[in-house]
């Protein structure tokens, strides 16, 4: 008998998402998958999707988690709107995601899940697997995953029910032979994490990966493989990051770049707790973390904590914003550093934990006491978050005031391939303290930054107190109305003032055109394909991103003039394109989606082509 030979097909990029019980380890095959492509010198980008409830009944559609990838040879700006490739690692995997892998999809499917009682549990009256129809409409591989396991550590000391829990990584050598990609990544990964401390489990898991990958070397149904060329990138030293990752190393850098320390003062919140956790492994660089008793606590802490000289910081999300809103007011009327980071989540209330959203906008720009205006930037991608982070802390540090940096689900858990900058061209950030040797007077300003200049309380001649009750310009309580007018006014001026240091808006296409795509946050990628793709089809169509959402941009309404329509993408119920709306006098179209999910870009191009028919 003749043996089969490998079919390779040559491909720019490919979408896959593995499916399972939240506690099948999705996310560690996931991630893993991911560092092996980058390792292969693809281009990334990834969407992790895992339940709301801590402990969701297993083998239920609300206990799957999933993990999606795209990798490729060209610029990858989204995880990809529908998978090339499902493996599904049981019934309720395969219920809640069988509808988003097109006919003529790969799915792989671990059949010793497919029981009785585990298809009564995602709902199917019947085994799907029987079905002909069901059957023919995929590139089907049935694998009996547990099984094969257990097979495979039939020598290993494990229990057998821990040697089944290393089924998700036969699953992925299997994966990894199909697309090509290396093993060498996830190998080492086991021997760092469990070589030393945990032998016996490394070994299991590196005799199941390789035996996943040795199968499809013999299966006839895993013939076809792919092949990806690397990606063209600019030569550097490269890292997969996160959105909460590159935050955690852009606050420690801006720190180091204005020559303060950094205190973290935070209250454990999803999706915003990687914050606190990577920030208290960075010590050595002049970081100090508090985990607060709640979050008003800890916005108390980093006032204070401003107070006295550190740039301090506080990472939350929807509902720690509610709770820190008075205090922002104080960190505001006091003029005091403050970096707030909030990743946004979907829905109000606890609403959906684990979901994306852009749904705290209005909340960032208005939701305080009085007129309390204060400076709002916005990440777009993961490694934007580095960049974002230095600016919060240049925008803080120069201007004296706090600063809401917005980042959301989509952004904080999603990951892709960063160029580590050489620390050495950071840019410095300067901010001097009060000199004790001069007249010092709280509330005199910079006159060109509108900034007031901070002091180190309790040394000679620096004596001074603020508050929360309005004040004078020399820093005393003040109940004059014409003082309180003109301070109002010279916080807001002084945010406005921002936007002389903004460089000009990045525009992508031409400069005037039937349609503007206006986005901000973690929209960036699918507006920007999807308004490549329509440029591609000959319609003149541009787009922008915003990251300085207060203040505006000052060229923003003269791009706006020269488009005959403009319409705003977003993940809530149309807010940034209210505040268009509003300050532009046009009629900015709102494109909305509340779902808990990114935009595809297929449903972006189809906006799209409706408006401009």
């Amino acid at each position: 008998m003749t043996q089969a030979t490998d079919s390779f097909e040559e491909i720019k990029s490919a979408v896959v998402r593995f499916a399972g019980d939240s506690g099948d380890g999705m996310q560690t095959i996931g991630e893993r998958f991911t560092d092996s492509s980058a390792f292969a010198g693809n281009d990334i980008a990834t969407l992790p999707d895992f339940p709301a409830e801590i402990r969701a009944p297993a083998g239920t559609l609300a206990g799957v988690s999933g993990y999606q990838l795209q990798f490729g040879s060209t610029s990858i700006l989204t995880p990809g709107d529908e998978p090339d490739a499902l493996v599904a690692m049981n019934p309720a995997a395969l219920k809640a995601n069988i509808a988003d892998l097109p006919e003529g999809g790969m799915l792989v499917i671990n059949v010793d899940s497919f029981k009785k009682m585990n298809l009564k549990k995602a709902g199917y009256e019947s085994n799907p697997l029987e079905d002909e129809e069901f059957r023919k409409k995929y590139q089907l591989i049935e694998l009996d995953l547990t099984s094969l396991t257990k097979e495979a550590l039939s020598e290993s000391p494990l229990k057998p029910s821990d040697k089944a829990r290393c089924k998700n990584f036969f699953a992925l050598g299997f994966m990894c032979y199909v697309y090509g990609r290396p093993l060498e990544p996830t190998l080492n990964f086991f021997d760092q994490k469990w070589g030393k401390r945990l032998p016996d489990v490394a070994d299991a898991n590196s005799t199941a990966l390789k035996a996943g990958h040795n199968l499809g070397d013999t299966m006839e149904t895993a013939r076809n493989r792919y092949q990806l060329a690397k990606a063209a990138v600019t030569p550097g030293v490269y890292r997969k990051i996160s959105g909460n990752e590159a935050t955690v190393y852009g606050l420690v850098a801006g720190a180091q770049c204005a020559n303060r320390e950094l205190l973290y003062s935070g209250y454990p919140i999803t999706p915003a707790s990687p914050v606190l956790e990577g920030l208290s492994a960075l010590k050595k660089y002049g970081v100090k973390t508090v985990q607060a008793e709640d979050e008003i606590a800890a916005m108390g802490v980093a006032i204070g904590a401003s107070f006295a000289g550190d740039l301090s910081v506080v990472a939350t999300s929807g509902p720690g914003m509610c709770l820190k809103s008075e205090f922002i007011g104080l960190a505001s009327i006091t003029e005091l550093p403050v970096i707030i980071c909030n990743v946004q989540r979907g829905g109000p209330s606890t609403g959906l934990p684990t979901k994306t959203e852009q749904s705290d906008l209005l909340q960032s720009l208005f939701s305080r006491h009085g007129d309390c205006p204060l400076p709002v930037i916005a990440a777009h991608s993961p490694s934007d978050c580095f960049d974002c982070a230095i600016e919060a802390c240049r925008i803080a540090l120069t201007y004296c005031t706090p600063v809401i940096f917005l980042s959301d689900l989509y952004v904080a858990n999603g990951a892709e391939p960063w160029l580590v900058p050489n620390a050495s061209v950071l840019p410095s950030i300067e901010a001097e303290f009060a000199n004790p040797d001069e007249p010092y007077v709280s509330y005199k300003r910079n006159p060109e930054t509108l900034a007031r200049t901070q002091a180190i309380p309790g040394q000679p001649g620096l004596e001074h107190r603020i508050g929360g009750l309005e004040k004078a310009e020399d820093g005393g309580v003040s109940y004059d109305p014409d003082n309180h007018e003109q301070m109002t006014h010279l916080r807001a001026d002084k945010v406005e003032r921002i936007a002389d240091s903004l460089a000009p808006t990045e525009l992508h296409g031409e400069g005037e055109g039937d349609l503007l795509v206006i986005g901000w946050g973690g929209t960036y990628g699918a507006i920007t394909s999807a308004v490549q793709a329509m440029q591609a089809e000959g319609f003149a169509v541009s787009s922008l991103h915003l990251r300085h959402l207060n203040p505006l941009p000052k060229d923003l309404g003269d791009i706006i003039s020269k488009f005959k329509k403009v319409i705003v993408p977003e993940l809530n119920l149309g807010q940034l394109s209210l505040i268009l709306r509003a300050k532009y006098l046009v009629d900015a179209i709102p494109l909305t989606k509340v779902q808990g999910k990114p935009f595809k870009v297929s449903e972006l191009r189809e906006a799209f082509h409706k408006e401009l028919s």
